[in-house]
């Protein structure tokens, strides 16, 4: 992913982390973005929690309602990257802490195995809230789309 800077609406310079794709699918105010491949993926410190630099081919969906877009135009994602790290942490470091967590107070009251599995289903819940909470994440986790020229 490309990292620049660009001041859109703030009075201060933001990191925005940008990433190449084509409009694959528009339906109401969502539009389907197929993500193209990145070879600056390789050099991105954050690639091993990023989804995004492990296939070529994946897809996200932007809510839009001020741009006119049409089926195969490239664009451009934008996302901050303070809130690129805080997805990262929902997505992937609270799950462990909560695991761990869990673990380590279950085999103090538990046998292993039981502790094992209660630190691994305590993220049935977990993953539950995040989908009932999906609506606040979108909204907190607002993605951009920049036509390219």
């Amino acid at each position: 992913m490309e990292k620049s800077n660009i001041d859109s609406n703030n009075t201060a310079d933001e990191t925005i982390v940008k990433h190449e794709g084509v409009v694959s699918k528009i339906t109401n105010d969502v539009v389907t973005i197929s993500l193209k491949g990145n070879i600056n993926c390789e050099a991105c410190n954050a690639k091993a929690a990023c989804g995004v630099s492990e296939s070529n081919s994946k897809e996200i969906e932007v809510s839009n309602s001020t741009q006119p877009l049409k089926l195969n135009e490239n664009v451009e994602v934008l996302l901050k990257k303070s809130l690129g790290l805080k997805a990262v942490f929902w997505a992937y470091v609270f799950p462990f802490i909560l695991m761990l967590t869990v673990l380590l107070i279950a085999s103090s009251l538990f046998e292993e195995w039981i502790a094992g599995l209660l630190s691994i289903a305590v993220l049935i819940p977990y993953y539950l809230m995040l989908y009932v909470l999906r609506s606040t994440f979108q909204k907190a986790f607002k993605l951009s789309i920049l036509k390219m020229a």
